[in-house]
């Protein structure tokens, strides 16, 4: 039997979440009634990560030119600190670093620090000749 249609006791085209499943008929019937006003429609547009999706970016940049976001992007990134300060990238930034660590552990910025230090002082060869500064298959820049 289909894993859906035992979470929701419905048949499989009236599939529901199985946390909208839990709430109480009046609840669900008051959404049911909101969503027949107001009914869902998929953004216009190829799906993100498709190969159209691709193409369009694409077509976008040469269109605008890398400069033109650039500038948006400089733009959007001044309205928040107008709007909520320069804390704000602090603690976003702690937040971050909170995930990244719970996510993949210290040892995951032990390993990114060699890494950059290698980068930045250029590897050495086992005579302490410097050598070819290359980390993951990429040159230095």
């Amino acid at each position: 039997m289909d894993s859906m249609l035992e979470w929701s006791g419905r048949a499989s085209s009236e599939r529901i979440p199985p946390a909208m499943a839990s709430k109480s008929n009046s609840t669900r019937g008051a959404e049911t009634a909101q969503s027949a006003q107001t009914p869902l429609r998929r953004k216009p547009g190829p799906r993100p990560g498709t190969e159209a999706a691709k193409r369009g970016g694409t077509a976008a940049r040469d269109k605008y030119g890398r400069e033109f976001y650039s500038r948006i992007g400089a733009k959007g990134g001044s309205t928040v600190r107008e709007r909520h300060g320069s804390t704000f990238y602090t603690e976003i930034g702690r937040r971050g670093g909170e995930s990244t660590k719970r996510n993949l552990g210290a040892e995951h910025y032990s390993r990114i620090g060699r890494i950059g230090g290698q980068r930045a002082h250029g590897r050495r060869d086992a005579a302490g000749q410097p050598g070819e500064s290359r980390v993951h298959g990429r040159g230095s820049k």
